[in-house]
């Protein structure tokens, strides 16, 4: 983390919850981060983790950790504040239930608070949208998607989903998930078919979400007080249902170099991820980077190879492109990191 303290941390995350929607979080954070000062329970909880890598997101892997407990019925006195357990938001009451838990149950959060979080966010098939929709317009093939750090591989669902705007659609209009507000100017992607033939997906702790279990751990991530996301989420895993996925448990690095080493005539494909980077280490990054350069230059039109993906840049998440041959690695949207809301950078061609 550097020099960055557990407080910092709870702070800049209050900060992000508070621009993204969720006023209970950003209230609870930022009183989190006065009780670690204070040496409350927060500091009990969290100080044996002040070392974890700062994109390891410990301050949303508490979060997650209390609001599994609640999801599970295990905290009467504070899911009466948290929507998501079908309670009415209060903040400072929610602070003082959320405090006590932490006290009471210790012993759990200490181990549920180890857990990597997963959001699996299937809002961000909006942004993500525009560049499945380039490639298929650039190389007239069925896309083969390969995403590192899958979780539980609800966004290679991506084109079951329904996208509109306020000037136009794409999708199926019979899905149960409709994202809205997908590009929100003038410009928007070249809308075509887009053929899958192949969705394959890794992460180092895959999630089965048609089960029990696997939905909670992607329930428990969602925060308490953001209904619209919880709604789409339960959506996305009724959809999985219908068209599962399997998602390997593998290194990316590993499992990309297998899926890439294979033939792939007469399609495109697609390596993708979003809010993935920041998890995976300095080495394995470079590992990847020298995959994906190798990937490159074995393309050709037959077998085009493009590298999608959505990561956090200065002020929000920054979508890239690279296709090749053809399309040189550049910014092709901006957008949210929960909503699919998405400003699209390039004109038709």
């Amino acid at each position: 983390m550097a020099n960055t303290t557990v407080p910092d941390l709870c702070r800049l995350q209050a900060d992000w919850c508070e621009r993204l929607g969720s006023p209970l979080y950003a209230y609870l954070l930022g009183r989190a981060a006065e009780d670690y000062e204070q040496c409350g329970p927060v500091r009990e909880l969290l100080e044996p983790h002040a070392n974890d890598p700062r994109g390891s997101a410990l301050a949303l892997r508490m979060m997650g950790a209390v609001h599994r407990l609640a999801l599970k019925g295990k905290l009467p006195e504070l899911a009466q504040f948290y929507p998501s357990c079908g309670g009415r938001a209060q903040t400072e009451a929610a602070w003082s239930a959320f405090r006590q838990v932490l006290r009471d149950w210790m012993e759990s959060l200490r181990n549920l608070v180890t857990n990597p979080v997963q959001t699996n966010e299937v809002g961000r098939c909006g942004p993500l949208l525009g560049g499945f929709l380039l490639i298929a317009h650039r190389t007239g093939l069925p896309l083969r998607l390969l995403e590192i750090g899958a979780s539980a591989g609800l966004n290679l669902n991506w084109n079951y989903y329904r996208y509109m705007w306020p000037r136009g659609a794409w999708g199926d209009p019979s899905s149960p998930i409709v994202l809205r507000e997908v590009f929100t100017g003038d410009l928007h992607p070249p809308l075509c078919e887009a053929g899958i033939i192949e969705r394959a997906g890794c992460d180092p702790d895959p999630i089965d979400a048609v089960s029990e279990e696997g939905r909670l751990t992607l329930r428990s991530f969602i925060w308490a007080d953001q209904l619209e996301r919880m709604h789409i989420l339960d959506q996305a895993i009724a959809v999985m249902h219908r068209n599962p996925v399997r998602i390997k448990g593998a290194r990316a690095a590993e499992w990309l170099a297998l899926r890439l080493a294979e033939p792939a005539h007469g399609k495109a494909t697609v390596l993708f991820h979003s809010v993935v980077w920041q998890y995976i280490s300095h080495e394995e990054r470079k590992e990847l980077l020298e995959l994906i350069e190798k990937a490159g230059a074995r393309a050709n039109r037959d077998s085009p190879f493009a590298w999608l993906r959505m990561e956090p840049g200065k002020e929000g998440a920054e979508v890239k492109l690279r296709i090749v041959p053809g399309f040189e690695d550049q910014l092709i949207a901006t957008a949210g990191y929960h909503k699919p809301q998405t400003a699209w950078l390039l004109k038709n061609e």
